[in-house]
């Protein structure tokens, strides 16, 4: 596999996984994820994903580090306040793992780039707060076959959906965003800081499925978690007649 010898001790843990393995490792490193949004459910899942050796980690997200992120956002620290997300999140990753490449895109993502920052990437993690965003990555995400994570979390509840292989999108679930003002939002509602770590972390965990080529991170699934009463349940879907995402994917009939 041309391991370095370094590389065999980084991750031996990993070798030792019949599900990874050396094949799988080198699937990891070859790997380019796209992680738009870096809060409290990109940090982890960036963090977790840098950790593992996925080989090109691009971060897409607009803001600076505010006080109030800190409770949560575990890439920051006081020092951060004021500098760009993306940057400060950059600085830790590299420090982390000098196998992995990060980029960094300070802009939100839009109809305007979002066709650039998805080109050539192997996988997307969506975790913003934004529905309009979730829904815009996932139409494109469809018709570009590129899989996709999508998380949310509110208060002690998250939801991480695994959208890919033509079994229906985030569009045939949800089938439209919410009106402005009219959904829940950490800001307004507020949310504990290792709720949006385990939400984070198991999209890193869904993300590293997909990228091992594992059945068991099988698309058409949102996993529910309410982790104040310690429950999870899943909602399973399929593709809807005439969602006009699905209708662009490749190999749509």
């Amino acid at each position: 596999m041309g391991f370095r010898e370094d590389q065999i001790r980084r991750y031996s843990r990993h070798l030792l996984l019949k599900e990874v393995g050396g094949t799988g490792q080198r699937r990891l490193l070859d790997a380019s994820v796209l992680v738009v949004g870096a809060g409290g459910l990109g940090c982890p899942a960036a963090l977790y994903l840098a950790a593992a050796g996925v080989g090109t980690v691009a971060l897409a997200d607009p803001d600076a580090v505010e006080l109030s992120n800190l409770q949560r956002q575990v890439l920051y620290g006081p020092d951060d306040v004021g500098k760009p997300k993306v940057e400060a999140a950059a600085a830790v990753l590299r420090r982390l793992n000098p196998d992995v490449r990060i980029e960094t895109f300070p802009i939100a993502l839009g109809a305007g780039n979002a066709a650039a920052l998805l080109r050539g990437r192997t996988l997307v993690l969506e975790g913003t707060d934004s529905p309009g965003t979730k829904f815009l990555v996932n139409d494109l995400c469809v018709a570009a076959g590129i899989p996709l994570v999508i998380g949310g979390v509110v208060r002690w509840n998250g939801q991480v959906a695994v959208v890919a292989g033509g079994s229906g999108c985030y569009r045939c679930l949800f089938e439209s965003p919410p009106e402005e003002g009219t959904f829940e939002t950490c800001e307004g509602e507020g949310v504990l800081g290792p709720a949006a770590g385990a939400v984070g972390t198991l999209m890193a965990v869904e993300g590293c499925k997909r990228l091992l080529g594992l059945d068991s991170a099988a698309p058409g699934r949102l996993q529910v978690l309410d982790l104040l009463a310690g429950t999870t349940r899943q909602v399973r879907w399929t593709p809807r007649p005439g969602c006009a995402a699905c209708a662009a994917a490749p190999g749509h009939r």
